[in-house]
């Protein structure tokens, strides 16, 4: 079977970065099963127990998982059926010294959970720093476009006008709450530590002879030799799986904000008041060359879906593990964990490349408004005629007798909105038309929404992005 004739995942063939690939690659996972097993010797031995020097070393310079290693696993797992046990043998190849005293007083999650919080770690940071480059990129449009007036939509049906600055604030602001929930949990990730088969720590106990204090130590030594503060303080045999759901939870909030986002850039698009970035050469339509479809939003919308539902495994997961453990979990964690965050990173690398290339067209941007603007200046109109000594109440019937007359002229045949020139004509307004269109200036119904975006920006993004360092630069798509 060559690779054609196998399946070839789409987040690892199309869509996910290379360095987010990695971490959750066959070599990366047991590089970090491999670390686990060393802090844990170092530890023990740190705290009395006799591990050779030896042993130490030969495992320090045995790390890296290869391709002979693999080999080696894939024999053993035919004999074990236990993936711990053969990847524990593997090493032991490689650090005879140690074999005597490798995963001394562990169990299997001691491995394997240590690991998968060590990857889920550095895969949030990895998410961290996308998310910051597009706020940052958003950011740089939201400011380019503060003071552009547009038609606002509620229900996609026209509402008061805004800016286009300010609508991409509304955007901004969604992905801000996920940046601020993502460090959340970021920051009081713990390790699992060492705590045994069902989460006493009876064994270590048996090791220390009785010595508390010592497995204490113990505990938070392997902690902070995989990079962490601190444990768990309580678990079975594997580290809270209401972790897991915490974290989908917020790769899951990233794909919310992202499908409403592009959903919006796609209803734009139709109004042609903004288009997605467009490649030399990019095809929209085998049959219809014309056509310049907002394919990056609709993948993004595609991804956002997929993302959404798989993070409703671990919440499922977490309500079904009985007692201090089952392994009815961890088939479901091999594909839920990888593919959320593989989906993150792809809807957030697609979402840079957009927010840094999004094309605005002002000339339809103000086409549109103009068009609807009549109808919305009919409380400016009706106070201006009150000023002049008309009668409000007759102004606000004539108003309406208009406005339904001009909605039947756009909406029955077609023709421009004629409101305006309607009133005009209407001897109980005391207006002409050329006094009604000075009454349309745009900037005159968007309210504080220039203001709005600067102050947002200024007290909010800023802040937030002071130490995010260096943008990476936004990448087309490959495919």
């Amino acid at each position: 079977m060559t690779d054609l004739d196998a399946f070839d995942h789409p987040l690892a063939g199309r869509y996910a970065s290379p360095e987010m690939l990695r971490l959750f690659s066959p070599r990366h996972r047991y590089t970090m099963w491999r670390r686990t097993w060393l802090a844990l010797a170092e530890a023990e031995r740190d705290l009395g127990l006799p591990i050779p020097d030896t042993a130490l070393e030969q495992m320090r310079a045995n790390l890296e998982v290869n391709e002979e290693d693999f080999e080696r696993v894939k024999e053993y797992e035919k004999k074990t059926r236990h993936d711990v046990m053969s990847h524990l043998h593997a090493f032991a190849d490689r650090a005879p010294a140690a074999r005597p005293i490798l995963h001394l007083g562990a169990t299997s999650c001691f491995v394997g959970d240590n690991a998968e919080l060590m990857i889920t770690r550095d895969a949030l940071d990895l998410v961290e720093q996308r998310l910051e480059a597009v706020i940052g990129a958003l950011e740089a449009f939201a400011r380019k476009w503060a003071n552009e007036p547009a038609l606002g939509h509620t229900h996609f049906q026209p509402a008061q006008p805004t800016t286009v600055g300010k609508r991409a604030c509304l955007w901004l602001q969604d992905l801000v709450l996920d940046l601020e929930r993502l460090r959340f949990e970021a920051g009081r990730l713990r390790a699992r530590g060492v705590k045994g088969t069902t989460g006493t720590q009876a064994t270590f106990l048996d090791l220390f002879e009785g010595d508390h204090e010592k497995v204490g130590q113990l505990d938070l030594k392997v902690a902070a030799k995989l990079g962490f503060d601190s444990t768990y303080p309580v678990t079975g045999q594997t580290y809270p799986r209401k972790v897991d759901a915490f974290v989908l939870e917020v790769l899951s909030g990233i794909g919310q904000s992202a499908a409403k986002m592009t959903t919006d850039i796609r209803l734009l698009a139709r109004l042609k008041e903004m288009r997605e970035p467009l490649a030399e050469g990019q095809i929209g339509s085998s049959a219809m060359p014309y056509k310049a479809n907002p394919m990056r939003s609709e993948r993004v919308g595609a991804l956002a879906r997929w993302l959404i539902n798989v993070a409703r495994n671990p919440v499922d997961t977490a309500s079904n593990q009985w007692l201090e453990r089952t392994l009815d979990d961890s088939a479901n964690r091999r594909m839920s964990l990888p593919e959320a965050f593989l989906t993150t990173d792809a809807i957030l690398r697609i979402l840079h490349n957009l927010a840094d290339g999004l094309v605005v067209f002002p000339a339809m941007v103000k086409a549109n408004l103009l068009a609807e603007l009549p109808f919305m200046a009919s409380e400016a109109i009706l106070m201006e005629a009150v000023r002049r000594n008309g009668d409000r109440q007759a102004v606000h019937e004539r108003l309406r007798v208009h406005a339904r007359a001009a909605t039947a002229a756009v909406f029955e045949r077609g023709e421009a909105n004629p409101f305006l020139e309607l009133i005009a004509e209407d001897d109980e307004v005391p207006l002409d038309l050329e006094e009604l269109q000075e009454l349309l200036d745009p900037v005159a119904f968007i309210g504080r929404a220039p203001q709005q975006v600067e102050e947002y920006l200024a007290t909010e993004i800023r802040p937030l992005l002071k130490n995010a360092g260096n943008f990476p630069e936004a990448q087309d798509l490959d495919v």
